[in-house]
């Protein structure tokens, strides 16, 4: 059985930000240090480096500076592939689409880059330009041909939530090119976060839950009947309340109501250890859910062990679950 890591994480450096064109060097990210704290400078704006960092794994694993090591300590966690998700663009940056574009650029060729290193073990979402939606489609089809296996996007993007029109030019893209669209536990609203500044919850985690339910409800799931959805790094024990809620708006308007609603609408869901996942399966099913260590961070969803602890867990998960949590479920998410 091949185990695949569904949401890990990298640290991005001074490197991530050299694979740009020669003429964007100003709008990049700069490394500067105030009162002894580092941080980056983007727009005029100070964001703390190393804000979310591990201390479980290794420094030049975290940051890829080694991709070598950072595969041997895949090896010693029994992990096969690792989907990498950003770090430093997990929060607002910018409302400046040329900013964006000339960070989100590099990030993706520098991952690229460690792909490409990696024999395939190495897989990363794309951070596309939302503010720039042609550039946007553009670097989608880049990075799917440079080993990208999703295309990230946050609760809030560009002041829209993700059923709004304007992004479906991405969106036909990627179904287009069988990636899928991940909703990972992120945040790109100055407004929300300010408001929210102490509330990780309602930052971090509600937007992919209200998203879950959105996709269904503004019937995105159909206009894109073969684009698939990830919803991650939020836990899955809301999955029940979340599709016994959108069961009960589609039964007011009079749509079909599928058994399994998960299958019927290609939604994905990352699970942690905390999860119950006996009850989780019995409204979610077998075939939906993952699992993800939160490699190279520090927050309540990061365990490092988290896939080989599961593999233990046969005697209160059915092995056959376990076995498509780990392997078969990412896998077709994916499109590994």
């Amino acid at each position: 059985m091949t185990t695949i890591d569904a949401d890990a994480h990298v640290i991005e450096t001074e490197r991530t930000w050299e694979y740009g064109e020669p003429a964007d060097e100003k709008l990049m990210p700069q490394a500067v240090t105030v009162g002894g704290v580092d941080y980056w400078k983007i727009d005029d704006r100070l964001f703390l480096r190393r804000r979310n960092f591990g201390h479980e794994a290794p420094i030049e694993s975290q940051e890829l500076r080694d991709v070598g090591a950072r595969l041997r300590h895949m090896d010693q966690l029994e992990v096969d592939v690792q989907v990498i998700y950003p770090t430093l663009c997990l929060i607002p940056l910018t409302r400046r689409p040329d900013v964006e574009l000339a960070i989100n650029r590099s990030y993706n060729r520098w991952m690229a880059d460690a792909w490409s290193q990696s024999n395939g073990r190495l897989r990363w979402a794309a951070v596309v330009p939302w503010l720039s939606i042609d550039e946007a489609v553009a670097e989608t089809r880049w990075a799917k041909e440079h080993g990208a296996c999703a295309v990230f996007i946050r609760g809030l993007e560009a002041d829209r939530t993700p059923s709004d029109p304007y992004f479906f030019p991405v969106y036909a893209e990627a179904e287009r090119l069988n990636l899928p669209l991940c909703l990972h536990a992120a945040n790109a609203s100055f407004a929300r976060q300010e408001l929210y500044v102490n509330d990780l919850m309602s930052k971090f985690k509600l937007p992919v839950v209200g998203a879950f339910h959105e996709m269904v409800a503004a019937r995105i799931t159909e206009r894109f009947p073969n684009l698939r959805f990830g919803f991650i790094e939020a836990t899955a024990q809301w999955v029940p309340w979340a599709i016994i809620f959108t069961n009960q708006i589609l039964e007011r308007e009079k749509r079909p109501i599928p058994d399994k609603l998960m299958r019927a609408h290609r939604l994905y869901v990352t699970c942690e250890l905390i999860d119950d996942l006996d009850y989780i399966l019995r409204y979610a099913g077998e075939d939906n859910l993952l699992i993800g260590t939160d490699y190279g961070h520090a927050d309540t969803s990061a365990v490092l062990q988290a896939l080989q602890r599961l593999k233990r867990q046969e005697e209160k998960v059915n092995p056959t679950a376990i076995q498509k949590i780990l392997d078969d479920n990412p896998r077709a998410l994916y499109a590994l």
